[in-house]
């Protein structure tokens, strides 16, 4: 009987410590938590404000590069329609083929 209730005995204080651990674990989360709320509040506005800064600095220079495209394109449909109508409007120019031969040289035989 005595190693019985020696193993009862340790067995039942480790469940009883585990469960005051957990215990203690659950209560030193939820201070975390509420000392943490204000920190994660303020987390939160900086990153809402910075986003916002962060539109206002770009908005200028989207907007110009918006325009530089647009130029951009301008500039490359006239030039392609530029080689287009000289294209349209060359003359067809004749092409020659003739063979060459050098009569200086004596021919190869093929052996």
């Amino acid at each position: 009987m005595g190693l019985s209730s020696f193993f009862k005995n340790v067995f039942g204080s480790t469940k009883e410590s585990v469960t005051e651990l957990a215990e203690n674990a659950e209560s030193t989360f939820e201070q975390a938590k509420e000392a943490a709320a204000p920190y994660l509040e303020k987390a939160e506005i900086f990153a809402e404000e910075t986003i916002e800064k962060v539109k206002e600095a770009s908005e200028p220079i989207i907007d110009k590069a918006v325009e530089y495209a647009e130029k951009a394109s301008d500039v490359i449909n006239d030039v392609v329609d530029a080689v287009t109508t000289a294209v349209k409007n060359e003359e067809p120019k004749e092409t020659i083929l003739e063979t060459v031969v050098d009569v200086s040289e004596e021919p190869i035989d093929k052996d």
